[in-house]
């Protein structure tokens, strides 16, 4: 007997089958489209932190995961042999003027108290080294919780490690047991038919892939734009976050952009040459944190869905609660992040 279907296999429902598989349940995973089909199918793959401060469930929530990131994906590949690119190789960001070094070291502190000694964010003298921002203060912010992975990678470790245990994804098949929604923009554009107030929305992003080998060193955020090393030797770069488009998966003049910023961010890269253009809508609930638990009004089914730009980010903790839920019926979820929250 199958006792969970989930239907999507984006991060968020390969993850939480993956849990669900590990605790010994039977699993079937639905969907018309394979695996790491939508937005989880991108290229950048950035498992970066929130600031140190101001602190709230939805940052201690990301905390939690980041550090769970690293046993979750050596366990995948175990499982199925399959490496997802995850590297924990921290993160630069370039520092504008001296009231903005003041602020980041005074964050220094606050990470201290709230990563503890899981992880350190301090401000550094920038090194003579050709990977680097472009720092007009000569310093830069260096944390070490920041880490990163290869989206279309980590969905393909965790296909290999779910057919591993007997599971596959399946074009269509009827439903079984409880249900889990993870379909991502689809499954918002069903949820804001039924209600009166849009539960979530589509967001565009489009990335590159540059072919410059950087791996094993830090991943850079600067000008508002994520530069990620891949240990495959390419390094992304990404994202534009687009509420009104045409077409969902067409690249254009704005993706030129982000390269133009990226090469203007990290001179060594200026002749670096672009393999790969991708877009495609991310998922973003109305909370603007993922959107967990169970559906109202639809007894035995339930929604994980509104990763947006931190679902790869989120994965490993959320597949912990929503398996909770979904075997034991145990609500581990936080406020915020609960389903009605969004209503």
């Amino acid at each position: 007997m199958t006792d969970i279907t989930i239907r999507g296999a984006g991060i968020f429902g390969l993850s939480i089958a993956w849990a669900c598989v590990q605790r010994g349940a039977t699993v079937q995973i639905i969907d018309p489209h394979g695996a790491g089909a939508g937005s989880s199918g991108g290229l950048v793959g950035a498992l970066a932190p929130h600031v140190p401060e101001n602190w709230n469930p939805k940052k201690a929530f990301q905390l939690e995961s980041l550090l769970m990131a690293q046993t979750f994906w050596r366990e995948v590949k175990d499982a199925g042999g399959i490496d997802a690119g995850y590297a924990r190789t921290g993160r630069l960001q370039p520092i504008t003027d001296g009231s903005a070094r003041a602020l980041a070291q005074r964050r220094e502190e606050t990470a201290l108290e709230l990563w503890q000694d899981n992880a350190i964010w301090k401000v550094i003298p920038a090194p003579p080294t050709e990977w680097q921002p472009v720092s007009v203060d000569k310093h830069l912010i260096y944390d070490t919780l920041s880490a990163h992975m290869h989206p279309r990678r980590a969905c393909g470790a965790l296909v290999a490690a779910l057919a591993a245990n007997g599971v596959d994804v399946q074009a269509e098949a009827p439903d079984k047991g409880v249900v889990l929604w993870a379909t991502g923009v689809a499954g918002l554009q069903t949820l804001n038919a039924k209600h009166s107030r849009a539960m979530g929305n589509g967001v565009k992003g489009q990335a590159a892939l540059l072919a410059y080998d950087a791996r094993g060193l830090p991943q850079i955020f600067a000008s508002g734009v994520h530069i990620i090393p891949h240990l495959d030797g390419t390094v992304a770069i990404g994202s534009t976050s687009e509420r009104e488009y045409d077409n969902p998966t067409s690249t254009d003049a704005q993706l030129d952009d982000v390269i133009v910023a990226a090469r203007a961010a990290v001179p060594v890269l200026a002749d670096a040459p672009v393999i790969a253009r991708w877009a495609g809508v991310r998922p973003r609930a109305r909370s603007r944190a993922p959107m967990l638990g169970a559906w109202p009004d639809r007894e035995g089914h339930y929604i994980a869905n509104g990763g947006f730009k931190i679902g790869f980010g989120m994965a490993p903790k959320i597949a912990q609660v929503m398996s909770d839920i979904l075997l034991d019926g145990v609500d581990n979820i936080p406020q915020g992040f609960k389903v009605e929250d969004n209503l």
